[in-house]
């Protein structure tokens, strides 16, 4: 294959090979390791278990627990968010509540209207592609779309009536409204919750990058990959988050000027030097986290222009044009071009593919089975392999227990109604450490949620399940293998092509003496954003089994350059700053 040609401006990359995509990440003891639990995981599982419990406790003392299937879809809304700052959580929550009714209608009238099984499962691999493509698009999640798909998808299998689709919506908006309330009631005790965790992350992966700075090369700093990665993604997601949070107060000006020394951290000369010391930057990020006021770091060189900067691109993005260029970007990630199509395309083959193979061997109700081919979509195909394995015994250990819950959850209504809300919870609780270990609480959950309607036969919900979620992996996996991903190595082209941009643009911004210095600020986070991106686009594509080879060598010049130049234009702050011209490397 012949070399990569280089383009004026790019770093020169002289005789390197493109390297084939290799299948990596096949280990199934890869796929099944456990991770440290997430430092938030306790705040989506109180608030599904609080969003669920009072409708469920109402519903059982009206004694109309078989309708709390309805109220189930709001409560579960509760899972959204909570990674957001609170002025848009309220918008996106809103969306999500508006979202998940929007299918259950769909799903009821489709039922309302037809029994025939070939139908139902057309419907729902059809809702299951539109819901994977719009979160994905609006990037709400975890947990993304597969609460929507459960939801529809079981609606679709229950019986029901035209005049009852308005009584069971009511039901579904008036628990997603509470859902919304539960979501945003830390906000009257800890208004700036959000904005500090994102600060204290951005902190603690500065900290392992200035611990562990890598080679020298001049008089810049080339940190190890992993740990600079890292930690501009997490500088990235921490401006994202501040310029999200609405309107400037004391709080979050002290936040963005920690978010600075996380920047300064990228190019300090290494430990023990000033705001680059790790062990400061660990006890700001502590401080960050708690309940106490947040420590007010001294004056690191341009935070007067870097904040600036920031509340200049506050005003661009409440500004109507602001809100104009986030729908038209919006658009694009939804449009004909969009990257998104093969994943939706794979999502509505292998959906209807797993559930028309169940109704062949004769499952009544194959809604399980379309659930596992749409939870296994993932970015790429290596890690719908890895979702494949996780689901797969998940499901399957979660059958065992559901079959030990049984006989207590028949004890009575109350007893059905804990042993959900623990599910639920513990659900949570361990999803973050693996998504195969969650699937042991969500399985249980599930079946359960059957019972509110009445007691079905035990081996008859184990046995379908069993079959669902096997024909579901394997039909589901099947069809990502056949559907390839063509557009993952062009959006890796088109990354490249945007970081070399804001590569230019920082440089150029960063050596005129006449430019703002806002103007400069926003060159420099522009790149972060485009480096960010970079690594994303690249390890998607790498993912990716059947397509061309993948320019290895120019991603990793490209970023390399590109941390250069966030190195030379950060210490080089001020109106009179002059960045040097980055090279090859």
């Amino acid at each position: 294959m012949s070399d990569t040609p280089v383009r004026p401006g790019r770093p020169s990359v002289r005789k390197l090979p493109q390297l084939p995509p290799a299948v990596r990440g096949l280990s199934p003891a890869s796929a099944l390791r456990l991770s440290p639990p997430s430092d938030t995981w306790f705040k989506p599982a109180l608030s599904v278990v609080v969003a669920s419990a009072v409708p469920h406790l109402i519903l059982l003392a009206l004694g109309r627990l078989d309708l709390a299937v309805y109220s189930m879809a709001g409560s579960l809304c509760a899972l959204y968010g909570h990674g957001l700052p609170y002025a848009r959580r309220a918008r996106a929550l809103a969306g999500v509540v508006l979202g998940m009714a929007a299918g259950l209608a769909v799903s009821l009238v489709t039922a309302s209207l037809t029994g025939s099984t070939a139908v139902l499962i057309a419907v729902g691999a059809l809702l299951a592609a539109v819901q994977k493509v719009l979160c994905d698009a609006t990037r709400i999640g975890p947990p993304g779309h597969v609460i929507f798909t459960f939801v529809s998808s079981a609606a679709l299998f229950a019986p029901q009536r035209l005049d009852q689709i308005p009584g069971h919506l009511a039901l579904t908006l008036g628990a997603g409204a509470f859902a919304w309330l539960v979501a945003l009631a830390p906000a009257l005790v800890r208004r700036e919750g959000p904005e500090r965790r994102a600060v204290a992350r951005a902190l603690e992966a500065a900290a392992v990058c200035a611990a562990d700075p890598g080679p020298h090369n001049g008089n810049a700093v080339d940190p190890g990959p992993r740990n600079r990665r890292a930690a501009a993604a997490a500088v990235h997601a921490a401006w994202r988050c501040l310029l999200a949070s609405g309107r400037p107060t004391p709080v979050r000006r002290s936040l963005e000027r920690l978010v600075v020394q996380a920047e300064a951290a990228f190019v300090a000369p290494g430990p023990g030097a000033g705001a680059a010391d790790p062990e400061r930057l660990r006890a700001w990020a502590a401080r960050t986290r708690g309940r106490g006021p947040v420590p007010t770091p001294p004056p690191a060189p341009g935070t007067a222009d870097e904040l600036h900067g920031i509340d200049a691109e506050r005003a661009v993005l409440r500004a109507r044009e602001g809100r104009r260029a986030a729908r038209r970007a919006l658009l694009r990630r939804l449009g004909p071009g969009s990257p998104l199509l093969p994943v939706a395309v794979r999502t509505l083959f292998g959906c209807a593919l797993a559930g028309y193979l169940c109704a062949a061997l004769g499952v009544g109700r194959p809604y399980w089975a379309i659930v596992t081919a749409a939870s296994l979509y993932q970015a790429n195909l290596t890690l719908s392999w890895n979702r494949a394995l996780q689901r797969t015994l998940g499901n399957l250990l979660g059958v065992l227990v559901f079959a030990a819950v049984l006989p207590v959850s028949r004890i009575g209504p109350l007893a059905l109604v804990c042993c959900c809300l623990f599910f639920g919870f513990a659900a949570e609780a361990l999803i973050t450490r693996n998504y195969w270990l969650g699937s042991v609480a969500v399985t249980p959950m599930a079946l359960l949620v059957l019972e509110f309607g009445g007691a079905h036969p035990a081996g008859e919900l184990i046995g379908d399940r069993v079959l669902d979620t096997v024909l579901g992996a394997a039909a589901g996996f099947l069809a990502a293998t056949l559907v390839t991903n063509r557009r993952a190595a062009g959006r890796v082209e088109r990354a490249l092509d945007a970081t070399d941009r804001a590569r230019a643009a920082a440089e150029r911004t960063g050596a005129d003496p006449a430019a703002a210095p806002a103007e400069r600020d926003r060159a420099r986070r522009t790149l972060t954003a485009s480096l960010v991106e970079l690594r994303e686009a690249g390890d998607t594509a790498a993912g990716e089994w059947w397509q061309r080879a993948l320019p290895e060598q120019r991603l990793l010049a490209a970023e390399r350059a590109g941390h250069r130049t966030l190195a030379a234009t950060a210490q080089r702050r001020g109106p009179t700053a002059h960045a040097p011209s980055i090279g090859a490397e």
